[in-house]
């Protein structure tokens, strides 16, 4: 029996982008993707972590998602949506709304459970996914950010982060394994940071056990598709049916050319060749963002020149970022130049940055105006070059690693 689902990831509702919200984006978006599921009816949904952006939520964004639910409920009732937090989301708080999500035919996995004697809670993390007439055609292992409060000190297999998530990846593949028949597929749905993966600038580092990147040889033969989330950029990691889906819309401007996705995936356990059969699904961006380069005198230009046009509301204005070229100090009103340059009420200049040059034009040292505040990694490094210290990689690891210890605290404050 074939199984086809449409995996996605990182939806981050409620993000603000440079204090801008991107409530209406993410509205577009939602929007089209209903129009697929009532175009080619999927068995399932999968969201592969990063639901909403922050661990509390506003309810502005929960009602997005709910709705969005609802309706796609009624556009497919039989399809599931099965979801995991991401490390922007709190795995408690996403599995306190379960009876709402029954009606809409929705589950979601938000943290790791252990039974009284200690061995996994198996029946949380594999869940069956079922065709038009409620037969099982695929096992869906649903690993949500895994951290290492929530797998380590267990038992003898848990003693540390490396053998925690070994562990728990045999004992979930091997119950998968043992459950499907050969006309049922087994898919794995995990949000982490695998090795080979291509980052950008907006992704929050994750940190397990001073390890950033896992390996896909935790991923056994038997799996027909890995579901992955965390990686803004869609990409296979070193096998076609290991991917990210990426990020529905551009979460920094260092995504301004990334071919925003939903991958349509098909898969037929009986076929002995071609069983594996997937469509990228390109997703129509809503509102353009814009980055300019140049030389004071060229950055002028090229704002003077772009696209005319009023749009009324300030929330479909396009994005503009630009980084200026420069021998000297700014102007005091740079941004008013800026700003006067620009075709009037359609665009919104969230970032300026400058980029000092030495007198023979190469390049030196960029110093930013950021309209947003460093990441902890990006303000360390700093404070650290500024003492003279060279941060090797050891360096960074422990200190991204306290970083993430501190998350986990503020997140485990907010259980309660």
């Amino acid at each position: 029996m074939a199984v086809r689902f449409f995996h996605t990831s990182d939806w981050h509702l409620g993000q603000f982008f440079y204090n801008h919200s991107r409530h209406y984006e993410h509205e577009q978006f939602l929007a089209w993707l209903l129009k697929q599921i009532k175009a080619k009816q999927p068995h399932a949904l999968l969201i592969a972590g990063d639901i909403f952006d922050v661990i509390n939520p506003s309810s502005q964004a929960q009602k997005q998602l709910y709705q969005f639910l609802a309706d796609a409920h009624a556009l497919a009732p039989h399809m599931q949506t099965l979801m995991i937090a991401g490390n922007h989301d709190s795995g408690y708080r996403i599995e306190q709304v379960e009876p709402l999500l029954e009606k809409y035919n929705a589950r979601t996995v938000g943290v790791i459970r252990w039974n009284e004697d200690k061995t996994l809670n198996l029946e949380r993390l594999i869940l069956p996914v079922y065709d038009e007439n409620k037969n099982v055609v695929a096992w869906c292992i649903a690993l949500p950010f895994l951290r290492s409060a929530e797998i380590t000190g267990f038992n003898e297999h848990t003693n540390n982060s490396q053998s925690a998530i070994a562990y728990l990846h045999e004992q979930l593949i091997s119950e998968a394994k043992r459950r499907k028949t050969d006309d049922q597929a087994i898919i794995l749905m995990s949000h982490a940071h695998m090795q080979g993966g291509e980052t950008s600038d907006s992704e929050r580092p994750i940190i397990i056990g001073n390890e950033e990147a896992l390996s896909t040889a935790l991923f056994d033969d038997a799996i027909d598709y890995v579901a992955l989330g965390h990686l803004h950029k869609p990409q296979k990691v070193q096998h076609p049916h290991i991917r990210y889906s990426g990020s529905p819309i551009p979460l920094s401007f260092s995504e301004i050319n990334y071919k925003h996705q939903v991958v349509d995936v098909n898969i037929d356990p009986t076929q002995s060749t071609d069983k594996f059969q997937f469509e990228a699904i390109e997703i129509p961006r809503s509102i353009k963002l814009h980055k300019i380069r140049g030389e004071l005198n060229e950055v002028i230009q090229q704002l003077k020149s772009l696209a005319q046009g009023e749009i009324e509301s300030i929330d479909l204005r396009e994005y503009i970022d630009i980084e200026y070229h420069t021998l000297t100090p700014p102007l005091p009103n740079l941004r008013q130049q800026f700003e006067d340059a620009l075709p009037p009420k359609r665009y919104r200049l969230v970032r300026i940055s400058r980029q000092y040059l030495s007198q023979d034009n190469n390049a030196a040292q960029a110093s930013k105006i950021n309209l947003e505040p460093p990441t902890p990694e990006k303000l360390f490094e700093q404070i650290w070059d500024k003492k003279g210290y060279h941060a090797d990689d050891d360096v960074k690891k422990d200190f991204m690693s306290l970083v993430a210890q501190a998350q986990q605290q503020l997140e485990d404050q907010h259980k309660y």
